[in-house]
């Protein structure tokens, strides 16, 4: 039995998987017969050649489980799953939960958790609001306006058509993600905002026509809360 762990950053908890693997009927048939009782008078070498023999076996049931247990534990979503959202310059969305409250509308103040990952770094997380605690331990969303323009447009397009309480992830193309390095949202680690600008904004690899792929950004996005500010 083999338990696989499966990060979902969304709710805050490993979703632990269990699988249970059972050798094939011709290695179990292989194995009672190499570990027969042998008789008083059987040889040291015929030991050793059942030790060898069940030595293989167990060679070949890790080969077997590490294989099945790596194409299962870290399958993500196909791009297929993913619908572009109109009018968006190119940005893919995919539902993971429909909310069922208010849909925001401009000049509205919201309130978001997000995950964001750097596609040319190999999905590397460079910042999560899950991760900003208040004075009591609890986690502090992002806060914006809508159309106001300080954020990047990919998540302004993103949570337009959400309702609250809705969990969207985002593929954001470059054009669509960070233009400068004063739009929002900022990681408030130094190093993890340098490391995703440098990246982003890396003029040698611009240069060599690296642009579509630096600053593509996948964010999933939960919709905590949308207030009007002018009635």
């Amino acid at each position: 039995m083999i338990r696989c762990f499966a990060w979902t950053p969304l709710i805050g908890a490993p979703l632990i998987t269990t699988v249970h693997f059972t050798s094939p009927p011709s290695l179990r048939i292989f194995a009672s017969r190499s570990s027969a009782p042998s008789s008083s008078s059987s040889s040291s070498s015929s030991s050793t050649v059942a030790a060898a023999s069940r030595r293989s076996i167990s060679l070949s049931i890790i080969a077997v489980t590490s294989s099945v247990v790596s194409s299962f534990c870290f399958s993500s979503p196909a791009l297929a799953d993913f619908s572009e959202i109109p009018n968006s310059g190119g940005v893919k969305a995919l539902d993971l939960r429909i909310g069922d409250g208010d849909v925001p509308i401009e000049g509205d103040q919201i309130e978001i958790h997000y995950y964001g990952r750097l596609a040319a770094k190999q999905g590397w997380r460079f910042d999560s609001t899950y991760d900003h605690k208040d004075s009591n331990g609890e986690a502090v969303p992002f806060t914006f306006v809508l159309g106001s323009s300080k954020v990047i447009p990919g998540i302004e397009t993103a949570v337009r058509s959400m309702k609250v309480g809705g969990i969207r992830r985002v593929v954001i193309p470059p054009s669509q993600g960070y233009q400068n390095t004063s739009q929002e949202p900022l990681p408030p680690n130094f190093f993890d905002r340098q490391r995703l600008f440098t990246t982003i904004f890396n003029p040698t690899r611009l240069a060599n026509g690296e642009g579509s792929t630096l600053g593509t950004l996948v964010f999933d996005i939960e919709l905590v809360s949308t207030r009007r500010l002018h009635q």
